[in-house]
């Protein structure tokens, strides 16, 4: 490991600044793991339930037993976990497609929805298979300071408005995620205005960060990724939906067929993944939190903007880093292949990756590809080139990947000088 002593010397500054606000992150690792703990007493989870299934699998005592333990942590009433969901967006496609029908409106609470949502919901123009195509109506009240105007949701919700989009996490943009009390005001005030409109969000990344999830504090539903939080970084792939049970049950004929719903479908991968990751996403995600505490404290001192700060309230795992240009960004990314467990060898370049408006550049050296609570960093190739930092299966790789980073960032500078 070539760093430099100026690197060397910005790190154990930053891990001295860092221990004092360690001690939360580890409290609410630990309240989060007690409760995955309980949970798993309650449901009487047992070896039995590791099991494969094949075929149309109505019997799949795993797959009930998965989905009994989600519903019980996430205080929801049902829940649907499955490994046929391909990523976060088909989860959350499917709870769109599920219960939206021609002539409801669909409005996001958070502005200008993540890329690959934007494909789903027909953004711009009608894309094939879209909410859009099947004459669902979107609006959106725009963000004011980062910040949801909790003023303005009365002027966006009408009588045809059937669901609200609250997005936690900030997508590719420079805003702080939404906190659990954040989401606990949003949907109050929804509800207060429109009692039965269904409050949905988009939890990707935010599982574990606090210790109540947006089902507990007042959501009807929401969904994220397995290859996120809640696989612990052991999953193999797979998403999850959990909420009211009449609204899981609606999006379940959507992920199977109208009639059939979450009676099908066969554990096709080793069930003991899916249950020893959850059991593992509390503590994994306390290691990505102080990872990406670490990244904004030594950037922070490098001199780039840095979102959130180390001090601020975290509502998901990620760290965003404005760059200012390609070359530190795809600098950086490079930084982070190199300290790798996988593929370290490979010089990351920007793509026209599928869902995207811009080239992506995307930093994964992963066990399971893709998987963003392992550590990877990724960012759209526009202005101002920020590049979003997540996950870390161990503080101490985080640490060192992020030192990477520093470091290719400041070759980077040294060399166009």
């Amino acid at each position: 490991m070539t760093f430099s002593k100026q690197i060397l010397d910005l790190k154990q500054e930053v891990l001295q600044e860092a221990k004092p606000l360690f001690a939360h992150i580890e409290d609410v690792a630990e309240q989060n793991t007690l409760k995955v703990l309980d949970a798993m007493r309650e449901c009487r989870v047992s070896d039995a339930h590791f099991n494969t299934t094949t075929g149309y699998a109505y019997d799949d005592i795993g797959r009930g037993k998965l989905e009994e333990l989600y519903a019980k942590v996430f205080g929801a009433e049902r829940a649907l976990v499955r490994t046929q969901f391909v990523s976060g967006t088909h989860a959350l496609a499917t709870v769109l497609l599920g219960i939206l029908r021609p002539g409801d409106e669909l409005v996001s609470l958070t502005g200008k929805p993540y890329d690959t949502m934007q494909t789903v919901i027909g953004y711009d123009n009608p894309s094939p298979g879209s909410l859009k195509e099947f004459g669902v109506l979107y609006n959106e009240l725009p963000m004011i300071d980062g910040r949801v105007d909790m003023a303005g949701i009365k002027n966006v919700i009408t009588p045809k408005t059937k669901m609200v989009e609250i997005q936690r996490s900030r997508g590719y943009s420079m805003r702080n995620p939404l906190s659990i009390a954040d989401i606990e005001a949003i949907t109050a005030e929804v509800h207060r205005i429109k009692p039965d409109c269904i409050c949905f969000v988009d939890n990707c990344y935010g599982e574990f960060v606090d210790c109540q999830e947006p089902t507990q504090v007042g959501a009807d539903i929401m969904a994220g990724s397995l290859i996120k939080n809640p696989g612990g970084g052991i999953a193999p792939t797979g998403g999850y939906i959990v909420g009211r049970s009449d609204l899981v049950e609606l999006a379940s004929y959507r992920l199977t067929a109208p009639g059939m719903g979450d009676e099908l479908g066969a554990s096709l991968a080793n069930n003991r993944l899916l249950f020893q990751g959850f059991f593992l996403a509390p503590h994994v995600v306390s290691q990505a939190i102080k990872g990406a505490l670490f990244a904004a404290g030594m950037f922070a001192k490098l001199g780039y903007k840095t979102l959130p700060l180390p001090t601020d309230v975290r509502g998901d795992i990620i760290q965003a880093i404005e760059l200012g240009s390609a070359e530190k960004l795809i600098a950086f990314c490079g930084g982070i292949q190199k300290y790798s467990p996988v593929d370290s060898f490979a010089a990351p370049e920007p793509w026209d990756m599928p869902g995207y408006a811009d080239k992506i550049i995307m930093a994964a050296g992963t066990f399971v590809q893709g998987a963003s609570i392992e550590f990877s960093a990724d960012g759209p190739l526009r202005a101002p080139y920020n590049v979003y930092l997540q996950g870390g299966l161990t503080f101490e790789h985080a640490v060192i990947g992020i030192l990477g980073a520093a470091q290719a960032v400041l070759d980077c500078d040294a060399s166009r000088k």
